[in-house]
């Protein structure tokens, strides 16, 4: 399983994206489930501009189980806030909290995101631990 961040959401319906290419390349190399959460969704749907072919097109990616949204249950919702006030220093948004909060309750280590500098400093708590995340690259 693979958590995605808006990012690539963005990129891969917006074909004029820099980073749209990229985001189709790792999409195609990878065979494993793409995950996300509600507030990532939310976000994608908001920089997604609106009449464009964008918010259509990542709705049917969702439909047709390209994607699967994960609900935030309690816990993970107080997760997500106490990330957000321990990474405050970076200014966290709860997006970011989600995932992270989501890859320890389900024990994913590899994220898909264009945001590679905050995401290496994050860290996902395993037991006593904290360790880093992994990143989806393209298949070389």
């Amino acid at each position: 399983m693979i958590l995605v961040d808006t990012g690539p959401l963005v990129a891969l319906f917006t074909p004029a994206d820099d980073y749209h290419r990229h985001c189709v390349s790792v999409l195609e190399s990878v065979n494993e489930e793409l995950v996300t959460t509600a507030p990532v969704l939310t976000e994608a749907f908001h920089l997604l501009r609106p009449g464009s072919q964008g918010p259509p097109r990542l709705v049917e990616f969702v439909r047709q189980g390209g994607l699967r949204v994960l609900p935030m249950d309690d816990e993970s919702l107080m997760r997500g806030f106490q990330l957000m006030d321990r990474y405050s220093d970076m200014a966290m948004d709860f997006a970011d909290a989600s995932i992270v909060a989501t890859a320890e309750r389900l024990r994913i280590h590899r994220v898909f995101t264009l945001d590679r500098r905050r995401f290496a400093l994050y860290r996902v708590k395993r037991g006593h631990r904290r360790v880093p995340l992994s990143f989806a690259e393209p298949a070389a």
